[in-house]
């Protein structure tokens, strides 16, 4: 099981370095957007690494209210918005095993959300490149 946690916790935070990175272009509120994701992110997975379920459920909140922002809208096209609210159901099913105090719920509910954040980012990066 700690294995498996390293495996995850290197796998974030090198999705993490590139989400950083491929945001270099964007407006600045779009680009601490980002940023704040990731910091709330991250404490997510220290808190799924610690059992902290309060960690966990704050910052989950946290992920929901910042996918509600104007400056989370990046782009409009159907799969964007597919996305948006593909990672908002994984970060409300990340705050209902928290407060569950679910732990093997919270890390899949994690995963799941970290999935759609790669996968989002890959149609940005697409879309942009694309507009070229």
């Amino acid at each position: 099981m700690k294995q498996a946690r390293w495996i995850l916790a290197v796998c974030v935070l090198a999705t993490g370095i590139s989400v950083v990175r491929s945001h270099g272009d964007e407006p600045k509120t779009m680009r601490g957007l980002m940023e704040r994701k990731l910091e709330q992110s991250q404490k997510v997975l220290k808190g799924i690494a610690l059992g902290d379920f309060d960690m966990i459920g704050k910052n989950a909140e946290e992920l929901i209210q910042a996918s509600k922002d104007a400056e989370w809208k990046a782009l409009k096209t159907p799969r964007y918005a597919i996305y948006s609210n593909d990672f908002r159901q994984a970060a409300e099913a990340l705050a209902e095993k928290a407060q569950a105090k679910n732990l093997d719920g919270a890390t899949l509910a994690y995963m799941e959300m970290t999935m759609t954040c790669v996968k989002c980012h890959k149609h940005l990066r697409e879309e942009r490149k694309g507009a070229d």
